[in-house]
């Protein structure tokens, strides 16, 4: 199968713009995202992070910019002017979203072995013992049991919701992962175990991921490269350790020096 065409970036965001009326929502982004690369992006709450986002994975329609994704078949294309069903596809094959809560990645009524074995289907997989064998294995890769395969997500713990949420989201094989405050709410212990787990399978699949957070300490631990968001644009980019450890900018100094104080 065809990985795309291996000479350019993986994802190259063009002068994305999107406003709320008068109230800009993000203006004037571009970068470029490599295969392999994880992208973080900070800022407080209102900054345009998660606005941004939308834009990126095709929640949220930009009034201006493009978004080239190089896909596996047709090379470069500007995800942005995709029929909805194209899109569609993109966002099972290709990309995956991690919602901050789990709730709005899952199908609560469906077995935590159906909510995996669903995007299976959605592909077009339809063996139904390899579908089930599958999902088992992708719940042993989160660190779920075995066991668990036929319980209802409602039964589990905040953190194990998310990482169910995450074995539906990279069991077809993603290359390009979208996360939205991915341990945002959970209990400081549960936090530290989901991103090891997180960085681990994100460095063992070879993922490309762009992580919004006002976490600091999240990002450190999983960004190759940071972006810093105040009023919609980028006030600061660079390596992660190193926007972190001498950041330029006023407001970025301000973000780092509050939460050494925290």
């Amino acid at each position: 199968m065809s990985t795309g065409t291996g000479t350019g970036p993986l994802l190259r965001v063009e002068g994305i713009e999107k406003r709320y009326g008068a109230r800009i929502g993000c203006t004037g982004v571009s970068f470029d995202l490599w295969p392999g690369e994880v992208m973080g992006i900070v800022g407080e709450s209102g900054s345009g992070k998660s606005t941004l986002l939308s834009c990126l994975a095709g929640h949220m329609a930009p009034d201006a910019g493009r978004v080239i994704f190089d896909t596996r078949d047709a090379g470069p294309v500007d995800t942005v002017t995709l029929s909805e069903p194209a899109r569609r596809m993109l966002a099972r094959t290709d990309w995956a979203f991690v919602h901050q809560n789990a709730r709005d990645g899952l199908r609560m009524g469906v077995s935590a072995g159906g909510n995996v074995g669903e995007r299976l289907m959605a592909v077009g997989a339809r063996h139904y013992g390899a579908i089930r064998a599958e999902a088992v294995d992708w719940l042993g890769r989160v660190e779920i049991a075995a066991e668990r395969v036929d319980d209802r997500p409602s039964a589990f713990s905040g953190g194990m919701q998310q990482r169910l949420q995450i074995a539906r989201n990279l069991v077809t094989g993603p290359r390009l992962v979208f996360m939205d405050e991915p341990t945002g709410g959970l209990d400081v212990s549960v936090q530290a175990r989901l991103l090891d787990l997180i960085r681990g399978l994100v460095r063992r699949l070879g993922l490309s991921a762009i992580v919004v957070t006002h976490d600091l300490a999240v990002v450190r631990l999983l960004a190759d490269r940071l972006m810093v968001m105040k009023g919609g644009r980028v006030v600061e980019t660079g390596l992660t350790d190193q926007v972190l450890d001498d950041p330029q900018h006023g407001y970025t100094q301000l973000l780092v020096s509050s939460q050494l104080q925290v």
